[in-house]
């Protein structure tokens, strides 16, 4: 498998290379056609110098009279082979006594017997290296008389050009072996953190969640190792509540049934009298009751966890629900002492919802209420529709949640500070419901003030 780091300096060292090739490619062409250009220019300046001397100055006489009389002048302060050549393309005067060809066909020849400056680059027969020629017709008195053309070697040219190429390489090469380096220091920069968190996360893997990612970079990885770390400690937490979850579930339910044993004990001695007998029975009653109720809290718990609840929608109006609830639970509040009452607005339509899930959610949220009032205490349950959605708020004057719980009391088997929380499941199981329902649960609370939960829900309306 290949690493990281083989794989970013493999891919640097691509860039890098074909930068270089791309920007090597691009000077030596460049110096090549500067070199070519100059000695094009010089060619063409000593061309115009050579013509007008020639105008100036022999033009009284014929192309072929000159050639024979003042032949030396053309080519006595030019380095370049001289050509003289006539309308028709043949060499009336070669510097170099090459007189034997006819160059119409070239193409700088063609160019300037159709009166323009001519170039041409190319193999001759008697030199082994590239030659440029450059023509230029003689004109006189707006006639062409003939061509004047000069041919200079590409050798020497080439060779300089070969030499500063050479350095041109031999200067990308050590950018190529430098950078080369770098791209190894860089990649390590990267992946030394990335196996310092990769070696944590295995550890965390393991089931060592105590162990912390010290990586400080500055970028991502940073913050790779941050998220790791708080992972971990989420993770700590999390089981810190299972396990406190798991506790109190195991206390709650050996207290009903040790109250069940006790009693099943001591109604087999059979010398008690009817009236304890009765007492006996009652406690064993409540407190199945009591058991079947945790159990079955459990059970809806870990259904709606793992989405093996669906709603069963059906019409409902809603003051009949919440009077139902009202008559349910004033008992308690009167045996208690605790004022409890339900208000609900005008404005009622009838509605498409899951009637017994909402319910218990009430029945929850209630029977918290009521935990944490003391007695003399009110329990309130307000109802009002408006915009489509009916707003619940559940109120009561008990002992409160302190602000730091507040964010957690949602939390699946979270446990409060406070003696009289239990499992940490009804807040919970009444949040997954209401999100179910497309809606919001929302807690607010003071100390010793009391506590309000808003329940928010989106409802469809039966049009009759």
């Amino acid at each position: 498998m290949n690493s990281i780091k083989s794989r970013m300096v493999m891919n640097f060292m691509s860039i890098i290379i074909i930068t270089v090739a791309i920007l090597e490619i691009f000077l030596i062409s460049s110096l090549k056609q500067n070199y070519y250009k100059n000695l094009e220019d010089t060619l063409f300046n000593q061309l115009q110098i050579s013509s007008d001397l020639y105008v100036k100055y022999f033009s009284d006489a014929t192309l072929d009279e000159n050639v024979l009389n003042n032949v030396d002048t053309f080519w006595k302060q030019v380095t370049a082979q001289v050509e003289i050549i006539d309308m028709d393309g043949n060499i009336l005067m070669d510097s170099m006594g090459i007189m034997d060809e006819n160059v119409s066909k070239i193409e700088d020849v063609k160019k300037a017997l159709q009166g323009q400056r001519g170039k041409w680059i190319g193999k001759v027969p008697y030199d082994t290296k590239k030659v440029l020629a450059i023509s230029y017709p003689l004109i006189v008195e707006e006639k062409p008389i003939g061509i004047l053309r000069f041919i200079a070697s590409l050798g020497e040219i080439d060779k300089e050009i070969q030499r500063i190429a050479l350095n041109f390489i031999i200067f990308g090469f050590l950018v190529v072996l430098i950078s080369g380096l770098i791209s190894i220091l860089v990649a390590n920069s990267i992946t030394s953190p990335l196996k310092e968190v990769t070696s944590v996360a295995e550890e965390m893997a393991r089931g060592n969640f105590k162990v912390k990612s010290k990586v400080k970079s500055k970028d991502e990885i940073e913050k790779l190792s941050g998220t790791l770390n708080y992972m971990a400690e989420e993770i700590l937490k999390k089981d810190e509540i299972k396990n406190d979850f798991i506790s109190s579930v195991s206390h709650e339910l050996r207290t009903p049934l040790t109250s069940i044993k006790g009693w099943a004990v001591t109604l087999r001695q059979g010398y008690i009298n009817q009236e304890m007998l009765k007492d006996g029975l009652d406690i064993i009653e409540n407190e199945s009751d009591r058991l079947t109720h945790m159990v079955e809290e459990l059970l809806d718990f870990s259904k709606f966890v793992s989405g093996q609840v669906s709603l069963h929608y059906q019409e409902v109006y809603l003051p009949n629900l919440l009077e139902q609830i009202k008559r349910q639970l004033t008992p308690r509040a009167t045996r208690e002492e605790k004022y409890f009452d339900i208000t609900y607005g005008d404005e009622n339509p009838t509605i498409l919802m899951d009637a017994n899930r909402l319910k218990q959610v009430f029945i929850n949220l209630l029977d918290n209420a009521f935990k944490f009032t003391e007695q003399g205490g009110k329990v309130l349950l307000s109802s009002v529709y408006e915009n489509n959605q009916y707003i619940f708020i559940i109120e009561d004057d008990g002992c409160g949640i302190a602000q730091e719980e507040i964010p957690k009391v949602k939390e699946k088997f979270y446990k409060g500070k406070s003696s009289k929380s239990q499992n940490g499941i009804g807040l919970s199981l009444c949040d997954e419901i209401t999100t179910m329902m497309g809606g919001t649960l929302e807690i607010s609370s003071k100390i010793n003030k009391g506590t309000q939960v808003k329940i928010t829900l989106p409802v469809e309306e039966v049009v009759n």
